[in-house]
């Protein structure tokens, strides 16, 4: 008996090893394919050979599609699967906002000069810098070429981390950074500020006047290609990221979409009130706005202007850009949201995702099935609850995702 169960036990190790062995060469077979675009793209052989000489896939990264995984992957950013209390703590923001005064101080004249260029100010590009990797004191985690080249071959975007990892192999070509440094996310964005490879040539600022772009070392060159950034996405010089108001006790909170856009002024005479007395000009009540409730009709709301919208291009969360624009506001003026977010709970993604696919099914909703309560999901929602006569309030709960599953 217990000689069948080692020779059982050898079999499956031994069937491991081979299913192991043939996963890693197709894996090198798939790399190697790639040797055509490279060079295409301009990087040399002896680069091509030098950085993916045993590279090795990484499995255990989010948002692969592999046998046996779920669906929805492993989790993801926590943007998505945090309340906005968890996300933007009070702690983090007045620790960042600190350190982010100081750093005004220490990088003055660069920060002038950026901010006189590209109509991005100063504060903005400290608290995407804080953000994405705590003023750089963040080691991130994971090794650039081996993050693209996983997600290039069982990612969910395959066609777009296969462009970013050739990209990525003629940065490395250049000299511009040592491999060593080329460190990322699991989602492959590297550097002080985050970049995607192919951001860093979209974007990318010599600042410092040294002959090359480095926004993993230089914090001039940094700074000043996030600014860019948000300068090519549409930023507009002089107007704020969003206005903190009080909203109408009988709000439609459905109409939080961005779509739905008026001036500011319009959005005040319709009872929408600017928090602590704040008074607006003339040209800021002419600024086109939506409304954002990150919460549903729980917790703060805003009027978000078309910066918002340029902030959630450099990252695709309403959660980012509340942190990004509140810290930068934080670091002139000591005061938090005035009003608090609430002790609202967030579903899980898988059952985000079974909300979202009954909404779609009943056609009130008509985005992307991907488990994140974001704007249209909460808008669709409360579509949902207006049609089904129950509280409206675009937030995801146990209750309304039991009457959505109900609704055949």
């Amino acid at each position: 008996m217990m000689r069948r169960a080692l020779i059982a036990a050898v079999i499956v190790v031994t069937c491991g090893w081979s299913s192991a062995r043939a996963a890693d060469a197709a894996f090198t077979q798939f790399i190697a394919s790639l040797w055509p675009e490279a060079q295409a793209a301009g990087v040399s052989r002896a680069t091509f050979e030098r950085e993916t000489r045993g590279l090795e896939p990484d499995y255990k990264l989010p948002d692969l599609l592999l046998p046996g995984r779920p669906a929805s992957g492993a989790p993801s950013q926590a943007e998505f699967v945090q309340v906005p209390a968890d996300y933007v703590k009070e702690a983090s923001i007045a620790r960042l906002a600190s350190e982010g005064q100081r750093l005004l101080q220490k990088y003055r004249a660069s920060l002038n000069e950026i901010e006189k260029k590209s109509g991005v100010p100063a504060t903005v590009m400290l608290a995407i810098w804080g953000r994405e990797t705590d003023y750089g004191r963040h080691t991130l985690p994971h090794d650039l070429v081996r993050v693209l080249a996983t997600q290039a071959y069982v990612g969910r975007r395959k066609d777009q981390y296969r462009n970013e990892f050739i990209v990525a192999l003629k940065i490395l070509g250049e000299g511009v950074v040592t491999r060593k440094d080329m460190r990322s996310s699991w989602a492959g964005a590297t550097g002080l500020t985050q970049f995607l490879p192919s951001e860093y040539y979209k974007h990318g600022v010599d600042f410092d006047g040294d002959g090359r772009i480095d926004v993993w070392h230089s914090v001039p060159d940094a700074l000043a290609s996030a600014a860019q950034q948000l300068v090519n996405k549409g930023w507009q010089s002089g107007v704020r990221w969003a206005y903190e108001v009080q909203a109408p006790a009988k709000v439609d909170c459905t109409i939080g979409v961005p779509e739905v856009t008026k001036p500011i002024g319009q959005w005040l005479r319709e009872g929408f009130v600017p928090v602590r007395g704040q008074k607006l000009s003339a040209a800021e009540q002419a600024q086109p706005a939506s409304l954002l409730q990150p919460e549903g009709i729980y917790g703060p709301s805003f009027l978000t202007t078309k910066n918002y919208f340029v902030i959630k291009e450099y990252n695709f969360s309403d959660l980012y850009v509340l942190f990004v624009g509140h810290l930068s506001d934080r670091m002139t003026s000591p005061q938090p949201f005035a009003t608090p977010w609430s002790a609202s709970k967030q579903l899980r993604t898988t059952d985000v995702e079974t909300m979202q696919r009954g909404l779609t099914r009943i056609g009130l909703y008509k985005d992307k099935i991907d488990g994140k309560a974001g704007m249209q999901t909460r808008a669709a929602l409360g579509a949902y609850q207006k049609s089904a006569g129950l509280k409206v309030d675009c937030w995801p709960s146990e209750e309304v995702l039991r009457s959505i599953q109900g609704a055949r």
